[in-house]
């Protein structure tokens, strides 16, 4: 453990920020946790985190908070919430670890400039049974004195690896959202490329089996070709709204540098149900 003593918060319990958290506790780091539905926190409680009423109540001067939220807009609001930057104050980290817009990171890392406290993305490319196994990658940003700080949180939260992208915030942030898309066009690649198998009489799980073993073998190919060949969507109705945002993110932020994403143009077409043209 560090030597951090009481100054870790964390905000954001859901399915993923509950293990991360459990993570922390495990690794002796004693944690104030926040979610807006207080009953999440309770398996935590159970473990000897206290819970904090507020966003500002997770924050310690000059300590570390730990943020994991929806998206864009609750990251805000759990900044510019009364107190937070203030009671995090001079000297403070603010570790964000949601997956949002570059331009929002550069927001708010401003925002915490203005009061002498240091904002660091980390994005998680890792479901939770994987955070669990202590096998997240995370790509990380910001100020250096601040991550070499965070860092032996991320070890101890379940990063297997850890990619410096460098100091300017919203970096990795960008490669949070290349990655999501990658991802996504991945599932929905392998499962057209399967239907084409199976209706031609071919057993797609043959082919899954060879090409992840070959030419294709890597962890996502291997888990959506392994769904997809037992005759399960890449994606289930219910497992869309991340998809949806991130591939909506990745837009945005191409429209901002004016990239053109026809790609992300049909995928967002698909993730929305509505047929997509270029």
């Amino acid at each position: 453990m560090s030597d951090m003593g009481d100054s870790i918060g964390f905000i954001g319990l859901g399915q993923l920020g509950l293990p991360l958290a459990a993570n922390l506790l495990q690794a002796g780091y004693p944690l104030r946790v926040y979610n807006r539905t207080s009953s999440k926190a309770e398996p935590l409680l159970e473990q000897g985190a206290q819970r904090a009423t507020q966003p500002a109540d997770a924050a310690r001067a000059g300590g570390v908070v730990i943020t994991l939220v929806w998206d864009d807009a609750a990251l805000e609001s759990v900044v510019t919430s009364a107190g937070f930057l203030e009671r995090l104050g001079h000297g403070g980290v603010h570790l964000s670890m949601s997956t949002v817009l570059p331009a929002t990171a550069e927001k708010l890392a401003a925002l915490h400039a203005q009061h002498g406290s240091t904002y660091v993305e980390a994005p998680i490319f890792g479901r939770p049974e994987a955070a669990v196994a202590h096998q997240l990658w995370i790509p990380v940003s910001g100020p250096d004195h601040a991550k070499e700080r965070v860092r032996p949180l991320l070890q101890a939260m379940g990063a297997q690896g850890i990619f410096d992208f460098g100091e300017a915030v919203g970096v990795a942030a960008l490669v949070k959202l290349i990655g999501n898309f990658l991802i996504t066009s991945a599932g929905y690649s392998m499962s057209e490329a399967l239907q084409v198998a199976e209706k031609a009489g071919v057993d797609p799980k043959a082919v899954v089996d060879m090409l992840t073993s070959t030419l294709f073998a890597a962890p996502i190919y291997q888990s959506y070709g392994r769904r997809i060949a037992e005759g399960n969507p890449p994606f289930s109705p219910n497992g869309l709204a991340i998809p949806r945002k991130d591939v909506g993110l990745l837009r945005q932020t191409a429209e901002a540098v004016q990239s053109p994403t026809p790609i992300a143009h049909l995928l967002s077409g698909f993730l929305s149900g509505e047929a997509a043209t270029v």
